[in-house]
């Protein structure tokens, strides 16, 4: 099972509304979270630009993820508060480096 990250770009002049839809209810329904975290990032560049980061088990538990009512619902709400339509990038994980330093 390959990692899978999927990465939302879009542009919002009203980023503190999709701030406060995102955070209570992305774990709310019936089933757990197929997702492992999520990173809302801002370009430092491109004022009004963003990027949420959303990692996965694998694609197949994106998709889970992408048919549940509540991330439709999200996903609408959010697009709603955009500038323009949101970018989807769809990754398969092919290494990573965590980072911790030379191996002993």
């Amino acid at each position: 099972m390959a990692r899978f990250v999927q990465i939302i770009e879009f542009q919002s002049s009203r980023i503190e509304e999709i701030e406060a839809l995102g955070r209570p209810s992305r774990t709310d329904g019936d089933t757990a979270p197929t997702f492992r975290r999520i990173l809302a990032t801002a370009d430092r560049d491109r004022p009004g630009s963003y990027y949420t980061i959303v990692e996965f088990d694998s694609y197949e538990s994106a998709m889970e993820n992408s048919g549940r009512p509540e991330t439709s619902e999200f996903a609408a709400r959010m697009a709603a508060l955009c500038d323009a339509p949101p970018v989807f990038r769809n990754l398969d994980v092919l290494w990573e480096d965590a980072g911790d330093g030379p191996a002993a």
